[in-house]
């Protein structure tokens, strides 16, 4: 079945771009103007993935994003931000309130469909069938579950495929660039791309809790998982 991609803009004109373009690439698609109506269509019917435009009514793209991430109903749900703000500061700030990625305005209706596909493709269960351990945490591609100690936590799909890629290394340093490429699909990464990664790392440890330490950083090279 075609990924279902819930749209919320408040500009009509933007709106029904992105729906014509997505419908054309077979994508189906839902409609919010508000972000009062983007959280009830997004938690009566949790769609595959959520472009959520910054600058909206009533509540703006970021409190919406904050709210999906905290509700286990749409805690995991892939979303792209877009912008008008192409500041570094307000792109970094979308990524720490749990956006997989963000797309700044005015965009290439192209560009937003390579970068929805991109999403969606990591945010599928790996074909890998192995459950991954190290040390308290299991990582299942199977199932996309991460636990630690037993208990599960909640990721999102760039910090479950980050953990998971961390943890197939088997203690091998990661740079910034490999993590880029493996984790979001980019072959060149600027400065605010890296920075996309160290904001995706310190979320990730910080819900790992103590575990989280294992996730050590080697100053100007990249990140390492350390393994018993």
């Amino acid at each position: 079945m075609a990924a279902e991609v819930l749209v919320v803009e408040d500009e009509s004109d933007i709106r029904n771009l992105i729906v014509l373009h997505l419908a054309r690439e077979g994508f189906r698609c839902r409609t919010a103007k508000s972000g009062p109506e983007a959280l009830r269509e997004a938690r009566t019917a949790p769609p595959d993935l959520v472009v959520l435009d910054l600058m909206l009514p009533d509540l703006d793209g970021l409190e919406v994003c904050r709210r999906l991430r905290s509700d286990t109903t749409t805690a995991t749900i892939p979303i792209i931000m877009l912008t008008a703000k192409a500041d570094e500061v307000d792109r970094v700030v979308g990524l720490e309130m749990g956006a997989d990625d963000y797309v700044v305005k005015p965009f290439s209706p192209k560009e937003l469909i390579a970068r929805i596909r991109a999403v969606l493709r990591r945010a599928r269960p790996a074909a890998d069938p192995r459950v991954l351990r190290a040390g308290p945490i299991t990582v299942d591609p199977m199932r996309h579950q991460v636990h630690v100690g037993g208990t599960a936590v909640a990721l999102t799909p760039k910090e479950f495929d980050l953990l998971q890629a961390l943890v197939e290394a088997a203690g091998r340093v990661l740079s910034r660039e490999h993590l880029l490429e493996r984790v979001w699909g980019y072959t060149r990464g600027g400065e605010i791309e890296s920075r996309t990664v160290d904001v995706h790392v310190r979320r990730l440890r910080a819900k790992l809790g103590d575990a989280g330490r294992r996730i050590t950083t080697l100053k100007g090279v990249g990140y390492r998982f350390e393994d018993d």
